[in-house]
């Protein structure tokens, strides 16, 4: 009788690929992480970017010049994280690309109410944020970001190459091991452009009706939806 072979699906064989680079990468320096990305995936690999700095993005360009970053337009953006964007946009070697949520702040505004973001930030964040992102990860099989594990306890086993299950995608973080400083010692060597509102007390930036200014001693997400016991918008898990 002969034997009846399952050749592994697409999803599986990235899978496997993710957690055996997680593997051998994770003592890497972030700049050979993202070389192995770029090679590994081409055009199939992004990256996403809040616009609190272009860190990630000027990484990547190093290692893909022209590479799709794409930037989550929620509605509710400081001026400062649209004018970062637009900066990026400008001056590097990348291609932003702007996804917007199915409704604008106003239609959601009429078929919710107005300030969702206090009432349910979960919801909010649900339709302004993941889902936008599902989407727009549609054609590749790899994303790239910026979290880092000194942010916050949720993050402090990030992988620099992990499998993202919820999106069948390989998720890389090149920078998972660096610290504030270590971003900071970066942009000052290779003039990457910052988002101004880290000069201004945030530590971490997000919707302005979400995000407040750090105080001493607080960790890095602090200032994110201060008071609702709530840490991360969903699009990390």
């Amino acid at each position: 009788m002969t034997a009846i072979t399952t050749e592994p699906t697409r999803a599986e064989e990235l899978r496997a690929l993710a957690e055996r680079a997680g593997r051998e990468l994770e003592d890497a320096p972030a700049p050979d992480i993202m070389r192995w990305a770029a090679d590994t995936f081409g055009p199939r690999l992004c990256v996403t970017s809040s616009m609190a700095d272009a860190v990630v993005a000027h990484l990547a360009a190093t290692a893909r010049p022209g590479i799709d970053v794409l930037f989550l337009d929620t509605g509710y953006h400081f001026p400062e994280t649209i004018g970062t964007r637009d900066a990026v946009a400008a001056v590097m070697d990348v291609n932003v690309i702007t996804l917007t949520p199915r409704l604008t702040v106003a239609e959601q505004d009429a078929q919710y109410g107005p300030r969702l973001h206090d009432r349910d930030p979960d919801l909010c964040c649900a339709m302004r944020k993941v889902e936008v992102l599902e989407a727009g990860l549609g054609a590749y099989d790899a994303w790239a970001t910026g979290l880092r594990r000194d942010e916050s306890p949720t993050r402090a086993n990030t992988p620099v190459v992990g499998w993202d299950a919820r999106r069948g995608k390989v998720k890389i973080a090149p920078i998972a091991r660096w610290t504030e400083d270590d971003v900071a010692a970066y942009a000052a060597e290779h003039g990457v452009l910052m988002n101004p509102l880290l000069q201004d007390g945030y530590a971490s930036i997000g919707c302005a009706p979400c995000t407040r200014r750090i105080a001493d001693g607080e960790d890095a997400r602090a200032g994110r939806w201060a008071g609702l016991g709530k840490t991360e918008c969903g699009l990390h898990g």
